[in-house]
C-alpha cells in the first residue's frame, strides 16, 4: 500500500524563491522523496518537512553553495531575472524566457 511520490510542482531550471529564507534559485535537480541523511535531516530539517515529498536541490543566487529544500518552502520566482552563481554553467548553458535550460550536446 506505497503511495506514489508526489508530482513535483517545480523542474530543473526553473527559478524559484525560497519562502522562508527569502532567497531565489535555480534548481539543478529533483528528488521524487527526501534522499538525505537521518542526521541531515535532524540537524537541518528544523521545521520536519514530510520526507515523501519532492525536494529540490538548489544554486542559491548571489552565493557560491547550493541548498537541499523541501517543495513546502519553494514558490515560483516571478521576477524573470537570472541568477548569480560560480557554477551555473556546470548545469546550463541558455536563459530564455525566464528559465535556465542545457543544449543537447551537455547531456
Amino acid at each position: 500500500m506505497s503511495q506514489q511520490p508526489t508530482q513535483p510542482k517545480f523542474s530543473i531550471g526553473q527559478i524559484i524563491h525560497h519562502k522562508k529564507y527569502d532567497y531565489r534559485g535555480v534548481i539543478v535537480d529533483v528528488d521524487p522523496v527526501f534522499s538525505g541523511t537521518e542526521e541531515w535531516y535532524e540537524q537541518m530539517a528544523v521545521s520536519r518537512p514530510p520526507k515523501d515529498r519532492p525536494w529540490y536541490h538548489v544554486l542559491v543566487d548571489g552565493a557560491e553553495h547550493s541548498t537541499y529544500v523541501a517543495e513546502q518552502h519553494l514558490e515560483p520566482d516571478p521576477s524573470g531575472h537570472q541568477i548569480s552563481h560560480p557554477a551555473l554553467g556546470q548545469f546550463f548553458d541558455q536563459f530564455e524566457r525566464g528559465r535556465y535550460s542545457r543544449s543537447s550536446h551537455l547531456h
